[in-house]
């Protein structure tokens, strides 16, 4: 089924039920060559991101990172800017890397806050002993 629209073909309906608007050979469900605009969208059947609070979960040393993104120019398990150009994004898993993204900055934060605090108490064991020194 066509609509066709002054004599330009505006959508299109394919007997194997992908849909398409402003896209004549739609490959997909719905393949829209243009904006869409929505209110709200639900990606779901996406594995989602809380392994990485697991005991098991191995974090990337950052000095790993640093020389990951030194020699490829994007972070680990997230697509570079080519990939994406070349092959889209898909919505849903692409919000489950960024949220592991999220998630392995507050286990390094964590990390980095425990050393912070070691070092804190630390400092103040040898400022104690250099004020009992002292006297």
């Amino acid at each position: 089924m066509r609509f066709i629209m002054d004599a330009t073909e505006v959508m299109i309906l394919h007997t194997n039920g992908n849909v398409g608007i402003g896209e004549t050979n739609p490959q997909s469900k719905l393949a829209v060559n243009g904006t869409v605009t929505t209110k709200e969208v639900v990606v779901t059947d996406v594995g989602w991101s809380d392994f990485v609070f697991e005991d098991d979960y191995a974090l990337m040393p950052l000095e790993e990172v640093e020389r990951y993104i030194d020699e490829h120019g994007h972070l680990p398990e997230i697509p570079s800017a080519a990939e994406i150009q070349a092959n889209g994004a898909k919505l849903g898993e692409m919000q489950a890397k960024l949220l592991q993204k999220i998630e392995e900055l507050t286990l390094y934060l964590m990390e980095q806050n425990k050393q912070m605090e070691a070092l804190k108490a630390a400092l103040q064991d040898v400022q104690a002993r250099q004020e009992t020194s002292l006297q």
